[in-house]
């Protein structure tokens, strides 16, 4: 199944437990959505950073905490962010956590993509639905 839609994204930077060696800067962020089309709901998450002193190369990891609908099923799950630049080129992986999923969303498996086109951000996710082992 494939879900489609847009999302708006706030990241607020919070205090690092660890400090940059040889101009690698390391940040820790908060990170807060809001899903609109047939993904519709929020999130919350955290992403840990580093940049590089080279323009354009830097890493990141997050997790976050997806709640609301999809399609026509309520509940939540957890995406996996891992993301890399190389001197601008861009790498994402964004699936979701195995066993995250809970209320109707329980057994939940995908894969998202993330573009951008006029600074609006667009989603695609690649989704199956299929039952636990409990």
């Amino acid at each position: 199944m494939k879900a489609t839609g847009t999302f708006t994204v706030k990241l607020n930077p919070q205090q690092s437990y660890a400090t940059g060696v040889d101009g690698i800067d390391l940040g820790r962020m908060s990170i807060d959505k809001t899903f609109s089309g047939e993904l519709h709901g929020i999130s919350q998450g955290e992403m840990l950073s580093a940049r590089t002193p080279v323009q354009g190369s830097a890493g990141y990891v997050a997790l976050e905490q997806v709640t609301g609908t999809l399609g026509d099923k309520k509940g939540s799950f957890v995406l996996q962010h891992f993301g890399t630049m190389n001197q601008g080129k861009d790498t994402l992986i964004l699936e979701v956590v195995p066993d995250s999923g809970s209320g109707e969303l329980r057994g939940l498996s995908g894969k998202m993509t993330i573009n951008m086109d006029n600074g609006a951000h667009h989603y695609v996710f690649d989704y199956q639905l299929g039952s636990t082992n409990e």
